[in-house]
């Protein structure tokens, strides 16, 4: 072997990013929020309240508008689900009168036709993302968005320009990814982009739960089967969520996609199902993706079996490594450590910032929406490695983008 063979490797990046740079790329609003604990945002912080409307009225749904209640600067003022029984569960729970309940295919347009809402949550099924997004923003409204942010790459570049044209229009739009807005995170991100880990070498990513979704897989064995059943049953169903890799995986792969802050060359992918539902969801995925300069991502997932959980990244360097978990710690083992403690509640902290940073950054008339395009990218990450195992070869980033591949959600039968 030639002693001289590294000297046609590409250099690998001193990952030495001055802190206004990391601060553009991680979001200035989102950082000072983070900074918060949660809980401290009270209504004496809040001079007025946002009208918001809620689209999608499932469980997340009514789960995160509690939060936007508890923040004291939101009213809601209309709901919107497909079906009418959910719609008028949260506009009960909510305080919605009857007329700002709205139900069917079109009827959140019929929401954001209302004066009195002024932002909007999106909480359906990530299919009809968007849609939705797109139509919230030519209507002026703010948006608030859950991840993923859309199922496919045609959806991911619409939500990518829904982002430039609320930017261009003066309105708010924010991506809800809980670790993004969570201090002990940012901390981690930015020692390892101003090189407290040395050379990036590789990456490893993983989502490992329990069985999950039984009582969906339960009821739609009992429906007819048709789109209606489809969309009470949407995150067993590949459409409607995008399949767990982009559906929940998501999580996993864009704290990684976060940390190297790069677009991958290419990707290879397997998985399959174990579990015996009736939707078309694959239940587990392990992705190999390739990045600049050599660095390498490996990632696993698994939805079944029972014992294990645990949503984790780790990043190692030659001088160290980042070590974090979404139930557990986040921590740099290197010459200049950090240790977070135990994360206490993840999930709920990362969303009460989220929230109070989307009602700052509307009070202030803070367009600059940073967590539009790192979500996109993220998102397409998961696509990429979905139609990498879906395919069984490598698939390149270019050819995932020149194909835009689009998927469709059969609406005939269902109510408008």
């Amino acid at each position: 072997m030639n002693s001289n063979s590294n000297a046609n490797q590409p250099t690998r990046p001193s990952l030495s990013l001055p802190r206004r740079r990391f601060l553009a790329r991680t979001g200035a609003a989102l950082i000072t929020m983070g900074l918060l604990r949660p809980g401290t945002a009270r209504a004496a912080d809040t001079p007025r309240k946002i009208k918001l409307g809620l689209i999608g009225c499932g469980g997340r749904g009514k789960w995160i508008t509690d939060l936007f209640v508890k923040h004291g600067g939101y009213e809601i003022t209309a709901v919107f689900d497909y079906f009418p029984d959910r719609a008028r569960s949260a506009g009960e729970k909510f305080g919605v009168p009857a007329a700002n309940q709205y139900a069917g295919l079109a009827g959140y347009r019929r929401l954001l036709q209302q004066p009195g809402v002024e932002a909007v949550a999106i909480e359906s099924p990530p299919y009809f993302h968007p849609a939705q997004a797109e139509a919230a923003v030519a209507a002026g409204k703010h948006v608030y968005l859950a991840k993923p942010a859309a199922v496919d790459v045609a959806g991911c570049l619409s939500i990518g320009e829904s982002g430039r044209q609320a930017t261009a229009r003066g309105l708010a739009f924010l991506v809800d990814f809980q670790t993004r807005a969570h201090p002990a995170y940012q901390q981690a991100v930015r020692k390892v982009h101003e090189g407290g880990i040395g050379q990036i070498i590789n990456v490893e990513a993983a989502y490992q739960c329990s069985l999950m979704f039984q009582t969906m897989d339960a009821e739609f064995r009992k429906s007819a089967r048709d789109p209606e059943a489809r969309l009470r049953a949407w995150a067993i169903d590949r459409v409607l969520s995008g399949d767990i890799i982009t559906e929940q995986n998501i999580h996993a792969l864009d704290v990684a996609s976060w940390f190297l802050d790069a677009e991958p060359i290419k990707a290879y992918g397997t998985g399959g199902r174990c579990r015996e539902f009736l939707g078309d969801c694959w239940d587990h995925f392990a992705v190999i993706y390739y990045y600049p300069n050599g660095v390498t991502l490996s990632f696993c997932s698994k939805q079944a079996g029972k014992y294990w959980d645990d949503i984790l990244c780790r990043v190692y360097g030659t001088e160290g490594t980042a070590d974090t978990h979404y139930f557990g710690e986040v921590n740099v083992l290197s010459d200049d450590p950090y240790k977070s403690g135990r994360l206490q509640n993840l999930y709920t902290d990362g969303a009460v910032n989220n929230i109070a940073a989307f009602h700052q950054n509307i009070v202030r008339g803070d367009a600059s929406n940073p967590t539009v395009a790192p979500s996109v990218r993220s998102n397409l990450v998961t696509i990429l490695g979905r139609t990498a195992a879906y395919r069984q070869r490598e698939v390149t980033w270019k050819e995932l983008l020149r194909r835009r591949e689009a998927w469709t959600f059969p609406t005939q039968g269902l109510k408008a």
